[in-house]
């Protein structure tokens, strides 16, 4: 796993124990063209992402111009990865991480009034978490007004175009893994 492009385009990055399968980073086959659909979003825009396994969505943001990025994630082993992921590329200036349960991580964001202008949703698959993020998010506040929603699924989950207050802007499918992204209505 590296960073694809950017500032730190060619870093490799540290990735758990292969005896830990609940983190699943988003290969870079898909990366590739995610950030592509995200380059108009990127130029100092500010990043969450709410289950950042390694946090490589994070720091490719970083690289190719984000300014911030919040990195959440339940694991332990993940936090670990993460953290020493920071210390290769950006450094604890460009980042934050915590350690929270979804809901208590957007809870605690909104209560430091913050806003995001890009959001990556990657929840465990089988947990079915996608549309509460959603939900919550809406109902937090934490998208800027021109921001955008990633969520990354498996191809077979279905999702309505419209959740909360969000409509799904594009749609695309690469092997067994679909990218929904989503704006305000």
């Amino acid at each position: 796993m590296r960073i694809i492009a950017g500032k730190f385009k060619g870093k490799k990055l540290n990735t758990p124990s292969e005896k830990n399968t609940k983190i699943r980073p988003t290969l870079d086959r898909i990366k590739e063209p995610m950030f592509s659909i995200l380059m108009p979003y990127l130029k100092n825009a500010k990043v969450l992402d709410l289950f950042a396994g390694t946090g490589s969505l994070g720091l490719e943001a970083i690289s190719r111009g984000a300014s911030f990025v919040h990195l959440n994630d339940i694991n332990k082993e993940a936090l670990g990865v993460i953290s020493s992921n920071i210390q290769l590329t950006v450094g604890s200036k460009y980042a934050r991480i915590s350690r929270k349960e979804y809901q208590k991580c957007l809870k605690s964001l909104s209560s430091n009034n913050e806003k995001f202008d890009i959001v990556f949703l990657d929840p465990p698959y089988e947990l079915g978490y996608e549309e509460n993020c959603l939900k919550l998010i809406s109902d937090y506040e934490l998208l800027s007004s021109d921001g955008v929603i990633v969520l990354e699924s498996d191809k077979i989950k279905s999702f309505p175009e419209n959740v909360a207050n969000f409509k799904q802007i594009d749609k695309r499918t690469y092997g067994r893994v679909t990218l929904r992204l989503y704006s305000w209505r």
